[in-house]
């Protein structure tokens, strides 16, 4: 043994400088975020129950089972995938706000998926060879891949040069 990990997954792809993983928030009960949330203010926002949490554990385990031992990891803004992100236990966590719900404004649909992947595609040319995974919404999930996904979903995701959806890989979340 070289101590050199070897992968014959498609998830490993994730080290070839051409794949993002774009996960969807772990459990949050309801639908939407109540009237008057701000953005700031996680208690007045959809959160993760208690089943998301473990959830979102389960999956950082799983993904460590499958080769993926630290990440670069970005979220949306909302309290909900940040949360997510932080109990993958992967890495340090950065806020994206091309990751942020457009849920409220489904007009912003188009300009968040370009900001996407303006995103990926720097984030790629930079750290080519590191894991990238993206905590987001399952709206944005849709635009940009046209993959309609359950909570803690993971989309494997192809990219061209510019950082655009070619193809994608599903993996439903691991039972918690």
């Amino acid at each position: 043994m070289t101590g050199v990990q070897t992968c014959a997954l498609p998830i490993c792809d994730l080290h070839d400088g051409q794949h993002v993983l774009l996960m969807r928030h772990a459990d949050a009960p309801g639908y939407g975020d109540p009237a008057g949330y701000v953005l700031s203010q996680c208690s007045t926002q959809r959160n993760l129950g208690d089943g998301g949490k473990k959830q979102a554990s389960a999956i950082g385990q799983w993904l460590k089972t499958q080769g993926i031992q630290q990440a670069r990891l970005y979220s949306s803004p909302w309290c909900r995938c940040l949360d997510t992100a932080n109990l993958l236990n992967l890495g340090q966590v950065t806020i994206a706000p091309a990751l942020g719900s457009f849920f409220d404004d489904m007009s912003q649909q188009n300009k968040h998926t370009r900001e996407l992947a303006a995103l990926i595609k720097k984030e790629l040319a930079a750290h080519p060879k590191a894991p990238i995974i993206l905590v987001t919404h399952h709206v944005n999930i849709e635009a940009f891949t046209g993959k309609v996904v359950a909570v803690g979903d993971m989309v494997l995701v192809k990219v061209n040069q510019q950082g655009e959806y070619v193809s994608h890989t599903l993996y439903p979340s691991p039972k918690s």
